[in-house]
């Protein structure tokens, strides 16, 4: 009996062993022992698989890049106010990367007019577009503020909150996704990614209003419903609002210590930037104790923070060039070339004629290389493709 005891001991240890030096038969890792030479390893296939979509992706969006001129390539740099309808041939006549669509181009229209006019500037666009809208909820609402479109309008994120949690405001997202791309709109200007708590800041009802850790599952809640959602979405804004002023009338100095945004303004983004976010645009306030002599959308040093600092790869975008803190701005350079030469990849701007030709000359005397708007362009057509917007080289 106790030389059984010893054999069944010897029998376990070894068992044990051999667990310990190999790693557990799933669904997922799923091993064939023929004297140990064949492993499969379903991980390893995604990857491969994945790295391969991602070449292919790659030689697609260089190939447009090859075939397109250099006036193409800086179009694609605008997401430019929608035109009266007047001046959309004109628009298009310059390639924009896309078009933002405000209230007045959804008034009083029906869904049938609505798809009908984005399926007429998609028509006449070489490369697809990104046509993009404000839809936030509670007073940001271009779409839903008409009855023809929405029977409601969508509620601010405060509003859902308290009506049902996380819960409800996931609900509200896939709601909005849908609506939004049945008239095809590809991007939300949205979620605001800016912490307020208290009730007489500029931004407080347009965001969460609350702290830092609960305004970053908020964010991670949208953007990964977003993307579940198959539309793209936008952190607003970058590197965090604060208690400042609307930059729409002038300019905003923000007196807040570095560690501040560190510690409490860049979690919602990093939130966001963790759950897949496509873009980040930024603002126009002038954070004092980063960059003193130019605002957040204008500055490199914002940037350079963004992109090394927080990790972000994908599109940057400025806020409306045409808003109060940036025309009374007096600088050597134009804005549109500050905001490129700063690294931004798309330029939201109202002027599209005379923002398209500031920064065509500034290419053609050598003050911005072309291979500084190959870099953005590159990101704005990855983008397209990632997305579907985008879904075969047409050159």
């Amino acid at each position: 009996m106790k030389r059984i005891l010893i054999f069944i001991t010897l029998l376990l240890l070894m068992g044990c062993s051999k667990i310990d030096k190999e790693p557990p038969k799933t669904d997922e890792n799923i091993e064939e022992n023929n004297d140990g030479d064949k492993i499969i390893d379903d991980k390893k296939d995604e990857e491969l698989d994945e790295k391969q979509e991602t070449d292919k992706i790659e030689d697609k969006v260089q190939e447009i890049l090859n075939k397109i001129t250099i006036e193409e390539k800086i179009g694609q740099l605008f997401l430019v106010r929608c035109p009266l309808e007047d001046q959309v041939n004109f628009y298009l006549s310059m390639k924009p990367g896309g078009f933002i669509m405000f209230g007045r181009d959804f008034a009083e229209k029906t869904k049938e007019q609505v798809i009908e006019n984005i399926s007429g500037f998609q028509a006449k666009s070489k490369i697809p577009m990104i046509i993009g809208v404000d839809e936030e909820g509670g007073e940001v609402v271009r779409v839903s503020s008409n009855p023809l479109l929405s029977y409601e309008k969508f509620k601010s994120p405060q509003e859902l909150y308290k009506l049902g949690g996380f819960e409800e405001i996931r609900n509200d997202t896939i709601k909005k996704s849908k609506l939004l791309l049945e008239l095809g709109i590809n991007l939300n200007l949205a979620p605001v990614a800016d912490i307020s708590v208290n009730e007489t800041d500029f931004i407080y009802n347009r965001s969460f209003g609350k702290d830092a850790e609960e305004t970053s599952q908020y964010i991670n809640v949208v953007v990964n419903t977003m993307r579940e959602s198959k539309i793209s979405g936008t952190l607003k804004h970058f590197p965090g609002y604060g208690n400042n002023i609307d930059t729409h009338t002038g300019s905003a100095y923000d007196t807040r210590p570095y560690e501040s945004f560190v510690n409490n303004d860049f979690l919602p983004f990093k939130a966001g930037i963790e759950s897949g976010i496509e873009s980040i645009l930024v603002s126009h306030n002038i954070v004092e104790d980063i960059d003193p002599g130019l605002p957040a959308s204008l500055s490199k040093k914002i940037i350079d923070i963004l992109r090394n600092d927080l990790n972000f790869h994908g599109i940057i975008i400025t806020d409306d060039l045409s808003m109060g803190a940036i025309t009374e701005l007096n600088t050597d350079k134009k804005p549109e070339i500050l905001a490129v030469e700063a690294g931004n990849d798309m330029l939201i701007v109202t002027d599209f004629e005379t923002s398209y030709n500031t920064l065509l000359n500034a290419v053609n005397e050598g003050i911005i290389s072309e291979e500084r708007i190959d870099e953005s362009v590159t990101r704005i057509l990855k983008w397209k493709y990632c997305s579907g917007i985008i879904t075969d080289v047409n050159y």
